[in-house]
């Protein structure tokens, strides 16, 4: 075992902090890294020490590997924790960083290998009795074979990228002579986003439901996993809203997709944080899809019904230390649910929105946890992914973890720029949401922009017209009398009180 004395976190923002304020209560010098556009971040503040690493773009400074080492030889850091995104996924990144004679807070590049392409990954679990969707077993390289397969499994079927992530080189085909645009579109994207073209072919499950599973190793052999988590109210493909539990999930069907999420870590000798994600449909039944090998955005819900804290656990595990923790020995406390809040318009197809934080106050309060990276009067970097904070609320019950939310979101003032805190309002209070039916179609089928103007009850509405008729006929303003009239006298409260 090696004690890590002193870490670089190749991150920036809120995961850069909150690494950080994990390894400060282990002891643990931290080393921040920053481009040009973060000198002023708080991450880099926060930190012992913190070193430029070029300008703005991620291309000329988070993602370069050998400045990133070189910083560590600088500093004297001993080890490196990649965060997410950026090069945390990168095989290449951690065998760099293993050759260097450093400690990658992470799995082995083998693992990360394995897992990067989703090919490779299902036949590493075929023999591990793990349940998964119907499709091909390799890359497309025979179009009319592939259109054959599609015919036989049935349609609508999906065209996925191999090397993919985040929906894109992603294709849903509804029937056979959509087949060859859906081919054409998923494999230039992914050529486009990964670099690697090679799509392959499922069944499209049709009111799919995103559920996945945390799971730690250690250097030892011992795997656990802590439970779900369900990620299903997403736009483009991507997360918006967490929650752990699942509100659908039966005890057997979590211990079997928790038993099997366990075997898939094992298929590639697993350890550090990994998640496991299947997709569940109507009848409750599950399908292995990836494995992601890092830290996930939406790892605190985990935290707050587990009360592990995971980057602890992966910095043990780097250490060469042994899991001290047994899969009896966990159990699922109170009900935890997390939004992300980005600087997007959801009234504008949720696309990001540029400024500057005029007002930032978080909300506080009993079961409110924010993580963030951002304070009022800074910019929103056009650079990077446009998320400004985790806002995560934890009670006994769904229920309250939801009225908590409903609160939270009341109580977070931002004004600068647009954000999703409405829309996450919308799914909070939204019948489906609350009811626990619905899946990763919820944008679709219940959200459109008008969705975001305020309600009025229809009494407020009756009640309104009582009041003007009333006024109309006993206050009408005198010619000359200096008295005011009706026009500009709306009520603004709700936009003065935040100001």
């Amino acid at each position: 075992m090696t004690k890590i004395r002193k870490l670089l976190v190749a991150n920036r923002g809120e995961i850069a902090l909150r690494i950080m304020r994990t390894a400060r209560e282990m002891g643990i010098q931290t080393v921040a890294i920053y481009s040009e556009a973060d000198r002023q971040s708080p991450h880099v503040r926060y930190a012992d020490e913190a070193v430029c690493v070029g300008p703005a773009p991620s291309s000329e400074s988070y993602l370069r590997t050998d400045v990133i080492i070189e910083v560590c030889r600088q500093t004297g850091a001993d080890a490196i924790h990649p965060g997410y995104g950026f090069l945390s996924e990168n095989a290449g990144f951690a065998q760099a960083v293993r050759n260097a004679g450093l400690i990658f807070v992470g799995p082995s590049p083998e693992s990360i290998e394995i897992m990067g392409s989703k090919l490779a990954a299902k036949a590493a679990v075929a023999a591990y009795n793990i349940p998964m969707v119907p499709g091909t077993p390799e890359a497309i390289t025979d179009r009319e074979a592939a259109k054959q397969t599609a015919a036989q499994i049935g349609y609508p079927i999906l065209i996925k990228a191999s090397a993919g992530g985040g929906g894109k080189g992603m294709r849903i085909v509804e029937q056979e002579a959509d087949f060859d645009e859906g081919m054409e579109r998923a494999v230039s994207e992914a050529t486009s986003a990964f670099g690697d073209g090679s799509v392959f072919i499922e069944k499209y499950v049709t009111s799919p439901r995103h559920v996945e599973i945390q799971v730690l190793g250690d250097q030892h052999g011992n795997i656990i996993h802590l439970f779900e988590r369900e990620c299903s109210v997403q736009r483009r493909h991507q997360k918006v809203v967490e929650e752990a539990p699942s509100s659908v999930l039966t005890p057997e069907i979590r211990a079997e997709m928790g038993r099997c999420a366990v075997e898939v870590a094992r298929a590639c000798g697993y350890y550090g944080a990994g998640t496991v994600e299947f997709i569940v449909d109507d009848q409750l039944n599950f399908y292995f899809l990836e494995m992601n090998t890092r830290l996930q955005v939406e790892h605190p819900v985990t935290e707050q019904i587990t009360g592990i804290d995971l980057v602890k656990q992966m910095i043990y595990i780097a250490e060469g230390k042994p899991l001290e923790i047994k899969q009896e020995d966990l159990q699922i406390n109170g009900h935890s649910i997390e939004i992300r809040v980005y600087a997007e318009d959801p009234a504008n197809n949720f696309l990001p929105d540029v400024g500057t934080l005029e007002t930032y106050v978080r909300p506080q309060g009993n079961g409110i946890r924010v993580d963030d990276g951002f304070e009022q009067g800074m910019a929103i970097p056009i650079y990077y992914d446009p998320m400004i904070a985790k806002l995560v609320t934890t009670g006994a019950t769904r229920a309250e973890a939801i009225e908590k939310m409903i609160r939270a979101i009341d109580e977070y003032r931002i004004t600068g720029v647009q954000t999703t805190l409405p829309f996450c309002r919308f799914v909070m209070q939204h019948d489906a949401f609350r009811s626990g039916q619905f899946d990763t179609h919820f944008v679709s089928h219940y959200f459109t922009p008008d969705k975001l103007l305020p309600e009025t009850r229809p009494e407020e509405t009756q009640l309104a017209g009582v009041l003007a008729a009333w006024l109309l006929q006993n206050h009408q303003p005198k010619a000359g009398n200096g008295a005011v009239t009706s026009e500009g006298k709306k009520s603004q409260w709700k936009e003065r009180r935040f100001r």
